[in-house]
């Protein structure tokens, strides 16, 4: 059995240290229940001391979270903080207090103006008076990733001989090679007598992207906490990203001798909720939980993931709660990817009649940087009302404007094969672009009706017109026509209940 590794969640204390993240005690208690669903071990609700809002935050998620997660307060190596933070946490089933100071000589000498030697004291007091107050008691050595190791050591040693059950070693800059840190992780584990009956944490920050891989190293030698945050929120470039983490011990348990007992199919559902609470959008191409992180839109992906999923994808999305494989259609979308997308929209088509179905969406893919479903359900019904035109519009370029005259130049394709090129003005671009169709079709119609909507998403989206005339013999017909360009759209529209109306008449008179 591989050794249990204790998730520690900082997403309301250290995560809402991200600015513009600060969450309210409302917000922080709705991500608490979302981290007790994920079984997360440990929940850090604040810094009791540092405002009300804190201190009643650790308040009321001791409370709710009874024996499911430790809850934690974090202090200053300072007795009126450890005094506040037991207050608070006086509701928790499960109490802990981290309390410590930083141990690099940059904190000893720029922050604290303390020798090394008071700061030792300083630790063993800190840890003692604790103490006083709950059994569990976490020290944390800020700043260890720049520490001296024999310094570090030497620190934890006096922490752990106080009464410390968790020793924290923070990397609080990122600073620090991932093997470097693990060994860091490794002489404390074998230097620091009795740290067998403690718990060594790490807790490390992304300012060189290695977070993640800082964490692993700790748990690689010795560590059996790591401390995240969802989003890979905190300070600066944040902290190490929880679902990272977890993923990362899920895939390589054996090689790290490690797992852990978090729900991860809640991931992506607490992702999201962290990002809609604190306003931080998560980048598309987050692991694990960004938009594009399960998401192929390279041909030679789509292909070989239709084939098999695990030819490039090491996680099924359904394992973090993302659902399924996206594949997003795009311009490098091929053949098999767009066939497989439209067979499961319940299209089939022979080879022949496919090959127009995929360069009309070559078309449209040029013209947009994602293909939606909406835009290959207007692709098809596009194709079957063309099929029976009578008139094609083959181009239109209109140029409008103030104090320009709307101008539209139209090539149309008549039922025999001829080409028209016509150019004709209006009051408008479509007004203009119909006048140019006028002059072509052999029947008119009065336009007695003009809907123009947005049937895709975004600022790209495919526009459909919709246009009713009236025939001479009094008929309504309706034609429709969609395109990036709602004139173009405006066009196909027109030309479209024209040639209804053409083969209605003829029909009639057959």
């Amino acid at each position: 059995m591989t050794r249990k590794i204790d998730i520690f969640d900082t997403t309301l204390r250290d995560g809402e240290q991200s600015p513009g993240a600060s969450m309210n005690t409302e917000e922080k208690i709705i991500i608490a229940q979302q981290l007790l669903r994920m079984h997360v071990d440990v929940i850090e609700a604040g810094f009791p001391i540092s405002s009300p809002g804190d201190f009643l935050s650790v308040q009321q998620i001791g409370r709710i979270a009874g024996d499911d997660a430790v809850v934690v307060g974090l202090t200053r190596a300072v007795d009126a903080d450890i005094d506040r933070a037991a207050e608070a946490l006086a509701t928790a089933k499960r109490p802990r207090i981290h309390t410590g100071l930083g141990v690099s000589p940059q904190h000893l000498r720029e922050k604290l103006h303390i020798s090394e030697d008071e700061c030792v004291e300083r630790a063993i007091h800190a840890v003692k008076y604790a103490k006083k107050y709950v059994e569990d008691v976490e020290f944390y050595a800020e700043d260890a990733g720049r520490a001296d190791q024999k310094f570090l050591e030497r620190v934890i040693q006096a922490a752990v001989d106080a009464g410390a059950t968790v020793v924290n070693i923070p990397d609080t800059t990122g600073y620090q090679m991932p093997e470097d840190f693990g060994r860091r992780i490794k002489g404390i584990a074998d230097n620091v007598r009795g740290i067998e009956d403690v718990v060594i944490s790490v807790h490390t920050h992304n300012d060189l992207g290695m977070a993640t891989a800082l964490a692993l190293a700790g748990v690689r030698n010795g560590a059996r906490q790591v401390e995240c945050t969802i989003n890979g929120l905190g300070e600066r470039a944040g902290n190490t990203s929880l679902e990272e983490v977890v993923m990362a011990i899920k895939m390589h348990g054996d090689e790290l001798d490690a797992h852990t007992d978090v729900v991860t199919r809640e991931l992506t559902r607490a992702s999201r909720l962290v990002s809609r609470i604190t306003g931080m959008q998560v980048q598309a191409n987050k692991a694990i939980v960004g938009a594009n992180a399960f998401a192929h839109s390279s041909g030679i992906h789509q292909d070989g993931v239709l084939k098999a999923r695990d030819t490039y994808e090491i996680i099924d999305p359904a394992d973090v709660g993302a659902g399924s494989s996206q594949i997003i259609l795009s311009a490098r979308s091929g053949h098999a990817a767009l066939r497989h997308r439209l067979s499961e929209l319940g299209y089939t088509f022979a080879d022949a009649d496919f090959d127009d179905i995929y360069h009309r969406f070559l078309e449209i893919a040029d013209q947009k940087k994602e293909v939606y479903d909406e835009d290959l359900e207007s692709i098809v019904q596009e194709r079957q009302r063309d099929v029976t035109a009578i008139y094609t519009l083959n181009a239109l370029q209109v140029s409008c404007g103030d104090p320009l005259i709307p101008t539209a130049t139209a090539t149309i394709t008549d039922e025999h094969g001829v080409r028209h090129v016509v150019c004709a003005t209006g009051t408008g671009p479509v007004d203009a672009a119909y006048k140019a169709v006028d002059m072509v079709v052999s029947a008119h119609g009065d336009l007695a009706e003009y809907v123009v909507k947005a049937i895709t998403r975004g600022i790209d989206a495919i526009g459909e017109v919709i246009v009713r005339i009236t025939g001479e013999d009094g008929h309504i017909y309706t034609g429709r026509g969609a395109d990036t360009d709602v004139i173009v759209s405006s066009a196909k529209a027109y030309v479209n209940a024209i040639n209804r109306m053409i083969q209605s008449q003829r029909d009639q008179a057959a």
